[in-house]
């Protein structure tokens, strides 16, 4: 039966200075280099090997892709990368310290614009230092101002049909480390997660979550490997 493992990646220097990230490229810590490598361990020890693997533009998810692979003896595997299991593009909201923000805006706002479904944060101004305009990773691409989650679900769940299922099908253990958006996005389809409740998942950094699917890709069972 095919089976899809999703890792979001390791804790980035942005998450450890509580900022927001989105599409801002930022590196790991020490820390998440550390959860990547024992992602992959972990993988490796369950026997639990993948065949091919997709990722994101960003450096964070990049890394713990590799870092985890590597520690996993598969750093061979064929592999894709693509925009679209970006993180969440966080707006005019990027490189802001969270607590600040809610200092300044009130909790309530700010929970509005990280939780809710379809709410998106203020836009990125043009011009802005956090603009992607000029890096040529994006080149030819639409880059969003700000995105809602319901936004973030529009971009990957079509590239999940078109790039990730025929693999699936094809019988590949498919490997996905990306963002806890664009992850929450994957789970939200596959276990068939209401809007409402969606907006409650909270995805660690570096615990490979495993989908066990049937012939038809519907979800049989979804657990952390660190469980089993």
């Amino acid at each position: 039966m095919p089976r899809l493992i999703l890792v979001r990646h390791g804790q980035s220097q942005w998450n450890l200075e509580n900022r927001f990230t989105g599409w801002w490229d930022v590196d790991l810590t020490a820390k998440g280099e550390d959860e990547a490598r024992a992602a992959g361990a972990l993988l490796a020890a369950k026997d639990m090997l993948p065949t091919l693997a997709f990722t994101s533009f960003q450096t964070r998810a990049i890394k713990t892709l590799h870092l985890a692979l590597e520690a996993a003896g598969r750093l061979w595997i064929p592999e894709t990368k693509d925009w679209r299991l970006n993180e969440r593009h966080y707006g005019g909201l990027t490189g802001l310290d969270k607590a600040e923000t809610a200092a300044q805006h009130g909790d309530d706002q700010v929970k509005i614009w990280r939780r809710s479904f379809d709410t998106p944060p203020p836009v990125l101004e043009d011009g802005s230092k956090f603009d992607l305009k000029a890096d040529p990773r994006y080149a030819g691409i639409a880059i969003p101002s700000t995105e809602s989650l319901k936004d973030t679900i529009a971009r990957v769940l079509p590239y999940y049909e078109t790039a990730i299922v025929p693999a699936l099908k094809a019988g590949e253990t498919v490997l996905v480390a990306a963002h806890g958006n664009s992850l929450r996005a994957l789970v939200k389809h596959l276990s068939g997660i209401s809007d409402a409740e969606i907006t409650a998942l909270e995805i660690p950094t570096g615990q490979p979550i495993v989908y066990e699917l049937d012939e038809d890709l519907a979800a049989r069972e979804r657990y952390y490997l660190s469980e089993r």
